[in-house]
C-alpha cells in the first residue's frame, strides 16, 4: 500500500474514514445551503447576516471547547462521538423541517446555528484526538493527513452537489439529507473492533486541570507560535463560506450552482494538500509559517481576479496553501504533545482555529457589504502575510535559527539551530520546560491542599 494511505491498513480507521467521508459531504452541503438560504431567501443579499450566522455557529467554541477537551482526556471518545453525531443529525433534521414547512425565519437559523455550534464545540477536540486511538503512534501523522483528505474530498463533492440540489428541490431538502448522512458515522463507530483500538491514558478527575492545559501551552513556545499564526489566518482569511457567497452573488451575478462550484474547486487544492500532508512523517512549525505566507500570496491574487472563471482557477492554490497550514499545525501539535494533555491542547487549538470565526466573520461580512467582497478577501491576504513574516522573524531571533536556501541541493531550504543541530531541539526544550513547570505547579497545589 502507498505510504499516503498507510493508515487504511487498520480496520477501525477504514470504517472511520468511510463514515466520516459521507457525513462530511452532508456537512458541506448544509453549510452551502445555510448561507444561501440566509443570503437570498431570508435577507436581501446581507453579508452581515451571513457573517452573524457563521459567528453563532462557531461562538460556542470559545466557551465550551476547553471543557470539551477535558472530556476528551477523561471519557471514552468513541461514545462521546456517537452522542455528538446523533445530536447534529437531529438539529439538521429540525432546520430542514422548518424550511420545508415554510415557517423558517432568520432568527430560527440563528438559533439552530448556535445549537449546532454547541454540539460542534464538544465534537471537535474529541474528533481530533480520537485519531490517536485508531492507529499506532507511528501512523498518527498519516492518519491526521488522511482525515483532512476525507474532509476535503467531501468539500470537493458537497458544495457542488448542494448547489444542484438547491436549484432542483430547495434548501430544506439539503438539510434533511445532511441529517441522514450522520448515520454513516454512527454506524462506523458502533462497528469498530474495540479490542484493536489504542486508547490513550485517561486523565483522572482533579482540580485545575484546564489551567494545567493552559500552563502547558504557555510553556511551549512552538505551540504558541502555531496557534498565533493559525488564529490570525483563521480570523481574517478562512471565511470562504461568506466571501465565496458574496463574490458569486454580487461580484459575478451568479446563482447557487456557481456558488457551489467555487467550494468544490477550492477543495481540489485542499485535497491535494491533504494527500501530500499524509506522506509527511514529521511536520514542523516552519511548514505552518511557510504555508501561511503562501496563503497570503494566493488569496491576494484571488481577490484581483476579474472574471468568474479566473477566480475559479485562483481558488486551487488558496485551497492548497490553507489546507497545508491547517494539517501541518494539527499534526505538529498532536505529535509533540504529551498524550495525557492532548485533549486539552487540541481544545485550546480549536478555540484559536474555529473560535476566531465569530470574531472575524462579522467583520469580514461588514467589509464585504461596505467596501466589496474583494476587499474582504484582501484583508485576509494582508493579515496572513504579516503574521507569517512576524512569526518567522520572532522564531529566527528567539530560537537562534539560521536559514539557507540551496538551489542545486536537496533539501533546498535548510533550517538549523545555532546551539543544536537537531531540527527538533527547540520543541524538545520547550516540552521539557513545560513538564517541569507543570510538575512544580502540581506539587504546590498538593502542598496547599494539605
Amino acid at each position: 500500500m502507498s505510504p499516503t494511505f498507510a493508515s487504511l491498513r487498520y480496520v477501525n480507521y477504514r470504517l472511520w474514514f468511510a463514515g466520516a467521508l459521507v457525513a462530511n459531504i452532508g456537512t458541506w452541503m448544509q453549510r452551502v445551503a445555510q448561507d444561501w438560504l440566509v443570503l437570498t431567501v431570508l435577507t436581501d443579499d446581507s453579508g452581515v447576516a451571513v457573517g452573524i450566522t457563521t459567528a453563532l455557529q462557531f461562538a460556542p467554541i470559545l466557551v465550551l471547547s476547553a471543557w470539551a477537551g477535558l472530556l476528551a482526556d477523561r471519557l471514552d471518545r468513541r461514545k462521546l462521538l456517537i452522542a455528538t453525531q446523533v445530536a447534529q443529525g437531529v438539529l439538521a433534521a429540525g432546520l430542514g423541517v422548518l424550511v420545508l414547512s415554510g415557517a423558517a425565519e432568520l432568527w430560527h437559523v440563528y438559533v439552530f446555528a448556535g445549537l449546532l455550534g454547541c454540539v460542534s464545540a464538544i465534537d471537535a477536540p474529541v474528533r481530533q484526538t480520537f485519531v490517536a486511538d485508531m492507529v499506532p503512534p507511528e501512523r498518527l501523522s498519516n492518519a491526521v493527513g488522511l482525515n483532512s483528505a476525507s474532509f476535503n474530498a467531501a468539500r470537493l463533492i458537497g458544495p457542488g452537489l448542494a448547489g444542484l440540489l438547491i436549484a432542483a428541490v430547495g434548501t430544506g431538502w439539503v438539510f434533511v439529507i445532511n441529517a441522514v448522512t450522520f448515520a454513516a458515522t454512527i454506524l462506523s463507530l458502533t462497528a469498530m473492533r474495540r479490542g484493536e483500538l489504542h486508547p490513550q491514558e485517561r486523565t483522572r478527575r482533579g482540580k485545575g486541570q484546564i489551567r494545567e492545559g493552559i500552563r502547558y501551552v504557555r510553556g511551549r513556545s512552538d505551540i504558541v507560535v502555531v496557534m498565533v499564526v493559525v488564529g490570525v489566518v483563521s480570523t481574517f482569511g478562512l471565511n470562504f463560506q461568506l466571501t465565496s457567497a458574496v463574490m458569486a452573488r454580487t461580484e459575478f451575478g451568479r446563482g447557487p450552482q456557481e456558488y457551489g462550484i467555487l467550494g468544490s474547486v477550492l477543495a481540489i487544492g485542499s485535497l491535494t494538500g491533504a494527500l501530500l500532508a499524509a506522506r509527511r512523517e514529521r511536520p514542523r512549525v516552519r511548514l505552518v509559517i511557510g504555508a501561511a505566507f503562501g496563503f497570503g500570496i494566493a488569496s491576494g491574487v484571488m481577490a484581483l481576479m476579474p472574471t468568474y472563471e479566473l477566480y475559479l482557477l485562483a481558488c486551487i492554490p488558496v485551497g492548497f496553501a490553507s489546507l497545508t497550514m491547517m494539517t501541518a499545525a494539527n499534526s505538529t501539535l498532536q505529535m509533540s504533545t504529551d498524550p495525557a494533555m492532548r485533549g486539552r491542547v487540541m481544545s485550546l487549538y480549536m478555540v484559536v482555529f474555529l473560535g476566531a470565526t465569530p470574531v472575524g466573520s462579522p467583520i469580514i461580512g461588514w467589509v464585504a457589504e461596505t467596501l466589496g467582497a474583494r476587499w474582504a478577501i484582501g484583508i485576509g491576504s494582508v493579515s496572513a502575510l504579516l503574521v507569517a513574516a512576524g512569526a518567522a522573524v520572532w522564531a529566527r531571533n528567539h530560537w537562534h535559527l539560521t536559514v539557507r536556501y540551496r538551489l542545486t541541493e536537496r533539501p533546498h531550504l535548510q533550517v538549523t539551530y545555532l546551539d543544536d543541530e537537531d531540527d527538533d531541539a527547540t520543541g524538545a526544550r520547550a516540552r521539557e520546560r513545560a513538564v517541569r513547570e507543570l510538575e512544580a505547579q502540581q506539587a504546590r497545589d498538593r502542598a496547599s491542599a494539605a
